[in-house]
């Protein structure tokens, strides 16, 4: 059983430790972003951070929803939604914590007006590409950009 809901500060140093983490052990960041993804408090200004809780209440995967703001930074208009930092726990892959956490994020979305849920994801982030096609997510290369040189970031789109 998973319950995902909102974040509370108590969850923050969770939340850091869960991103960092996944994202150092896989390799997938470099040490200069570490800091921005242990940096909950700040995206929780920005975001609306979700988390997902196992049996027990333990966080086992979190995202940050963008409804609005310029933390998206991917979304070019009011009618895009966004999230970021999606992690999930590597003791729970494969369970559906993942995609329980991106449905509610669309399901947010849609509730919350949005016609659109954009995201920006890393080349070698395979696995997320997986989840998001199987999702109906749609590559829109033409929107791919570099936060900075070397780090290339592809875009999804999915029409809510």
């Amino acid at each position: 059983m998973l319950t995902i809901d909102r974040a509370v500060p108590a969850d923050f140093p969770r939340i850091a430790e869960l991103t960092v983490g996944v994202y150092e052990g896989e390799d997938l960041v470099s040490p200069e972003y570490v800091p921005q993804l242990a940096d909950v408090a700040g995206r929780a200004d920005r975001a609306e951070l979700l988390v997902a809780r196992d049996v027990t209440g333990r966080i086992v995967g979190s995202v940050a929803l963008v409804l609005a703001g310029d933390f998206g930074e991917v979304t070019r208009s009011p009618d895009e939604a966004a999230f970021r930092m999606l992690a999930v726990d590597a003791d729970v892959r494969g369970q559906g914590v993942g995609e329980a956490l991106v449905r509610t994020c669309l399901d947010r979305a849609r509730a919350a007006g949005r016609a659109w849920m954009v995201l920006s994801t890393g080349e070698r982030m395979t696995a997320a590409h997986r989840l998001y096609e199987r999702l109906g997510f749609q590559r829109v290369p033409e929107r791919d950009w570099a936060p900075r040189p070397g780090v290339d970031l592809r875009v999804y789109a999915l029409q809510l």
